[in-house]
C-alpha cells in the first residue's frame, strides 16, 4: 500500500563499515530494525537509526496525504543499500620527503520501508536465465 524512502547523501563512513550495519536491518520490521541499531555499537548505526526514522516519517506523511490508515507496525524494511560517494584525498607527510595518500571515503545510505503487501511486490522474484 505505502511505500517511502529516505536517503543520505555524503555522510563519511566508510561503506565497507556502514553496509555491515545495514545487512542488520534488511528484511525486518521497522520498529525492530529502530531497536537493533540503537543498541548496536558500530559508529554508523546512528546515521543510519535517524534515517530508518526519518522513512518512518515519510510514510506517515505519505499515508496522510492519501487518506489512508497506516500502522509503523506494519512497515518493513524492504530495501536497504549503501553506495560508495565521493572520496576525499588527503596527503600525509611522510619519511624521506616522500608522501602518504589518505583517502577519507563517503557513503550515501538508502533505505526504503513498504506495507507487506508492497513489500511482495518489490520483491517479486526474477526470471530465471536461459543458459
Amino acid at each position: 500500500m505505502v511505500e517511502s524512502s529516505a536517503r543520505l547523501r555524503q555522510v563519511r563512513i566508510t561503506p565497507q563499515k556502514a553496509r555491515r550495519v545495514v545487512d542488520l536491518i534488511r528484511g525486518k520490521q521497522a520498529e525492530e530494525a529502530l531497536a537493533i541499531l540503537k543498541f548496536s555499537p558500530q559508529a554508523a548505526a546512528t546515521p543510519v537509526y535517524k534515517l530508518v526514522a526519518s522513512a518512518i516519517a515519510n510514510a506517515r506523511v505519505k499515508a496522510d496525504a492519501a487518506s489512508t490508515n497506516l500502522d509503523d507496525r506494519d512497515l518493513v524494511v524492504a530495501r536497504a543499500f549503501v553506495d560508495e560517494g565521493t572520496t576525499l584525498k588527503r596527503f600525509q607527510p611522510r619519511a624521506q620527503g616522500r608522501a602518504f595518500r589518505i583517502n577519507k571515503r563517503t557513503s550515501h545510505i538508502t533505505v526504503v520501508l513498504a506495507t507487506p503487501d508492497e513489500e511482495s511486490v518489490v520483491r517479486a522474484p526474477k526470471k530465471a536465465r536461459n543458459r
